[in-house]
């Protein structure tokens, strides 16, 4: 099974590898403890011709500048982790399937040679949409390619009552009841251009360039939360608006620091937003002061400044929907 998974059969220890990519080892291992591949003697013939090929097209990568030194480390972990996690979940997919058959090691092969080169195909397609999505957001903000830094909304939507419903169910209740959350938000997310930058258990972190589109989205999230014949669990949610650095797929900065502040301070099914959401959606009079407009969509109300870890005073506003 390793030999088909890997193309052809180990025969090369680590010294051999290296050589023959024209790599040296200490380089060859700090990639491969960077990508999280399990350590090997010296006299372990645990690698194959594709070891080779991949350490030398990382060292092409290097010396392009693709990977400059001083980013390759934090780049290479987080392919290693992304992939260790989806290989995992493949794995335990193909391997429950073969288990149910009187000859679990031959069905798992011949599983494998059916399903691999399409899963292969369907990753790279994947990437190469996400890619192309990702290049055409960086064209069009100059600042998030000169500085790494953008202006943007950052959300944080987070499950009320998690704890104790999740003592209620069993596993596999439990995952489903956190898949279909995970999924309904990233449609309603995606379908209003915004992105998804990750998910951690019982809460999504997005973002998305336009607060309206933020606001309208954490609206229509806690509005499903509220329907008690809707199986969308009840939700809490906090927006911050500002500047944002993005690095390796994940979001830094003071904005994302306040979304979170403002998630944690907000009541079950209550949305609330900081000073820069509210700035960029208040119409404001002749003298800069808010004012209230006929048919608007939503309505704010200035709630008691929040102290929270890294903030002393943060100004906060509770927004609902305008009941027409």
């Amino acid at each position: 099974m390793e030999a088909f998974l890997l193309g052809e059969a180990p025969g090369l220890t680590q010294h051999e590898v290296a050589a023959r990519a024209g790599v040296p080892l200490e380089d060859a291992m700090a990639l491969w403890h960077q990508l999280g591949f399990p350590h090997h003697s010296d006299e372990d013939r645990a690698f194959a011709e594709s070891d080779v090929e991949a350490l030398r097209l990382a060292s092409d990568l290097v010396r392009m500048g693709i990977l400059p030194p001083e980013q390759q480390a934090a780049l290479v972990r987080t392919w290693g982790r992304s992939y260790a996690r989806l290989a995992e979940w493949q794995a335990s997919l193909l391997v429950g399937l073969a288990a149910e058959s009187d000859d679990p090691a031959t069905h798992l092969a011949e599983l494998a040679t059916d399903v691999l080169p399409r899963v292969e195909a369907l990753q790279t397609y994947v990437w190469r949409r996400h890619l192309a999505n990702a290049s055409q957001h960086l064209l069009e903000d100059g600042a998030a390619i000169t500085i790494g830094e953008a202006e943007t909304s950052v959300c944080f939507v987070d499950i009320v009552g998690y704890t104790a419903q999740s003592r209620r169910l069993d596993g596999a209740e439990l995952v489903a009841w956190v898949d279909g959350f995970e999924q309904d938000t990233t449609t309603l997310v995606v379908d209003h251009g915004g992105q998804v930058i990750k998910t951690i258990g019982d809460e999504v972190l997005f973002t998305v360039a336009d607060p309206a589109a933020a606001v309208q989205i954490a609206l229509a999230l806690t509005a499903r939360g509220d329907d008690e014949d809707d199986p969308f669990p009840a939700v809490r949610v906090g927006i911050a608006h500002g500047a944002v650095v993005r690095r390796l797929g994940d979001v830094f900065g003071s904005t994302v620091n306040a979304a979170s502040r403002l998630t944690s301070a907000a009541r079950p099914g209550s949305v609330l937003v900081d000073a820069g959401v509210h700035e960029a959606l208040v119409a404001r009079d002749e003298d800069g002061e808010p004012e209230e407009q006929d048919g608007a969509a939503w309505r704010f109300r200035r709630l008691r400044r929040i102290s929270a870890k890294g903030f002393r005073n943060l100004e906060a506003w509770r927004v609902r929907a305008h009941e027409m």
